[in-house]
């Protein structure tokens, strides 16, 4: 028998209108793929004695709709709660609790990638075949942002401190933007902040955020919004960094020189005599030796 929370509002399987025939979180199943991302991010599942436990999401009541959602989705009984408190943003911060303990639904989003317990450095994306736009949109409506900066310049970005999470979407962007990002932790708090912007914020959320997706609205929306801004006559568009490669940097200590490594690698003389540099101080990794044969 499941758990309810004492004056919450019960969800029954009976209630069940818009499941469709896609088994439960199955994840080539956009929905799915959508909902599991988000709870990978913002949610939050803990054991109790035996075999009781639940998994919990708490957003602020302005997103209640996209709970409501998720119970549509989930087959097993659930329910959402309302609270006021205090928080370290706000005297009376409102927020919306949805409640699930049914231990086979936990036991199948536990296999799936979301851990017990502390989960943010752990997450990963699936290990299973899996709607890749709509996992990564729910990831950035429990976790990212999307909407203008100070100057007016549209943007999307992802805070993360999951490694796998991070350099996925930056694997998925550069494919669909163009747009390169190297991942780095910040020193404050060890986290990564990904950002796009401009026409990279733009082509990326009309791809993750395309119409008819469930997503949180005011998120949907702020996307939406990217597409007016429009690149201002005179406005230079920067070009794309390009990386430096191990295979460079070896010719490049080989020749122990920027001119004549300059034409080895096709970079320009003083590009070679800067990563030179670097290489040497150690402000950038030494190649790895390059394996007998290759």
């Amino acid at each position: 028998m499941a758990e309810d929370e004492p004056g919450a509002a019960l969800f029954t399987p009976t209630d069940i209108s818009s499941v469709g025939a896609s088994p439960f979180m199955d994840l080539q199943d956009p929905r799915y793929a959508y909902m599991f991302g988000f709870l990978q991010a913002d949610g939050c599942l803990t054991q109790g004695v035996g075999q009781k436990g639940r998994l919990t999401v708490e957003i602020s009541i302005r997103d209640i709709g996209v709970l409501r959602q998720f119970q549509r989705l989930t087959p097993y009984n659930s329910s959402i709660r309302e609270r006021t408190r205090r928080t370290n943003f706000a005297e009376a911060h409102h927020s919306a609790i949805w409640t699930l303990c049914s231990l086979s639904a936990r036991t199948q989003i536990n296999r799936l990638g979301l851990p017990y317990g502390r989960k943010s450095t752990k997450i990963t994306p699936p290990r299973v075949p899996f709607s890749r736009r709509d996992y990564l949109r729910g990831i950035i409506d429990a976790d990212g942002s999307v909407g203008y900066t100070a100057q007016g310049f549209p943007f999307l970005s992802l805070t993360t401190a999951s490694t796998a999470v991070g350099a996925y979407l930056c694997r998925y962007a550069v494919q669909v933007t163009g747009a390169q990002r190297v991942i780095k932790r910040n020193q404050r708090d060890g986290i990564y902040n990904i950002l796009y912007t401009k026409e990279a914020a733009q082509r990326l959320g009309a791809d993750l955020y395309y119409p008819g997706c469930l997503a949180l609205e005011r998120k949907r929306d702020a996307c939406a919004s990217l597409a007016e801004w429009e690149r201002p006559a005179g406005m230079r568009t920067a070009p794309d960094r390009r990386r430096w490669k191990e295979w460079e940097d070896r010719i490049l200590l080989d020749h122990g020189d920027g001119a004549s490594g300059a034409e080895a690698v096709g970079r320009t003389e003083r590009s070679c005599e800067v990563r030179l540099w670097r290489l040497r101080t150690g402000r950038a990794p030494t190649p790895s030796v390059e394996p007998e044969g290759f």
